[in-house]
């Protein structure tokens, strides 16, 4: 039903309401209307916003309020993946540049518009924290406050984290600071989404990393749980099954039936966008399309490290970690310049 259908005595009746009500008032309220209506049931007067019910009659309904304008496969993502799942639990593994948050920030505006949220948690490495923020604010009219340690210290005796309906995090600094993750674990999200999600494998099923353990605490305190990276597989079978254990541990029985799983396209919770895949809109005229990137030729070249050149890899990742969080409390010329070249290390 359009706007200026929306008139006094009609009946509406919808999942917004909780019974069939007749329209008492109508009162415009900048891009929504206010509407006021009597049960034919039970006689209560009930309230409800126009925005609220939008995308029953437009499915594309985020597109008009946000500030975005998206390609085929972030579409087809968000619309014909992740909504069309009631417990979202997936892993969105896109190449770099395929545009992973203007993805999660549609997702956003379409699950707080169905009333299907209203708590999200992003968990980012330590020198995107503020770029999400921005994309959040700039690109989604989303406000989300970022959570350090100075913010724990600032509230001491409350929980922030409980607080907050709308936060951004670091992964190394929650999984590594236990009084931070101690009083994460006592809150609760609706969605809580993962960028950078490969930082988070485990080695193997004893020996887990912090940021595992984190990942896995979180799969418990969420009812949708979204897993972001552009390098999901590590080459190691085992480990991708461990990664995927994060949205559900009994999608796959071992390994062969996810490989299995994987040769015939079939694997569930994963999606896989490479940049040779990324294409525009078919033009108006010619009904073709352009790819996005130029054509990559890959070569892989296998290789063995033995135990003492994991302990160096997780003690230099350990180090960068450190060092993007304390880049991300300095704003300083300096803080600015060491989070560069962590980025650029990671």
């Amino acid at each position: 039903m359009k706007a200026e259908n929306l008139k006094p005595n009609i009946i509406l009746q919808g999942p917004i309401f909780p019974e069939p009500v007749q329209v008492i008032l109508v009162v415009p309220r900048g891009d929504s209307i206010k509407i006021i209506g009597k049960g034919l049931k039970t006689g209560k007067v009930h309230e409800a916003m126009r925005l609220a019910l939008a995308y029953e009659y437009d499915p594309f309904f985020t597109l008009s309020i946000a500030r975005v304008d998206p390609l085929p496969h972030q579409l087809e993502a968000v619309y014909d993946y992740f909504l069309k799942i009631p417990c979202i639990r997936f892993l969105l593994a896109g190449d770099p540049g395929a545009g992973k948050t203007i993805m999660a920030g549609l997702l956003i505006k379409e699950l707080k518009i169905r009333g299907l949220i209203k708590r999200t948690l992003i968990v980012t490495p330590a020198n995107l924290s503020f770029q999400w923020q921005r994309e959040m604010k700039d690109k989604f009219r989303e406000d989300f406050e970022i959570i350090r340690s100075d913010i724990l210290r600032a509230t001491y005796g409350s929980n922030s984290w409980q607080e907050r309906n709308q936060v951004v995090t670091s992964v190394s600094w929650v999984s590594r600071i236990e009084d931070a993750k101690e009083s994460l674990l006592r809150s609760h999200w609706d969605l809580i989404i993962v960028d950078e999600a490969h930082k988070m494998s485990a080695y193997s099923a004893d020996k887990k990393t912090l940021a595992y353990q984190l990942g896995e605490s979180l799969s418990k305190m969420t009812d949708h749980y979204l897993l972001m990276t552009a390098t999901p597989h590590k080459g190691d079978p085992q480990n991708f099954c461990l990664f995927l254990e994060l949205l559900d541990k009994d999608v796959y029985g071992d390994v062969k039936s996810l490989e299995a799983a994987m040769a015939r396209r079939e694997a569930p919770f994963y999606l896989r966008r490479i940049k040779e895949a990324l294409v525009t809109f078919p033009d108006p005229d010619t009904g073709q399309v352009k790819m996005l990137f130029t054509k990559r030729h890959v070569q892989t070249t296998e290789f063995q490290i033995d135990d003492d050149e994991w302990d160096f890899y997780d003690g230099l990742t350990r180090y960068v970690e450190d060092q993007s969080i304390k880049a991300a409390q300095d704003d300083s010329a300096r803080g600015r310049a060491l989070g560069f070249t962590m980025a650029k290390d990671q």
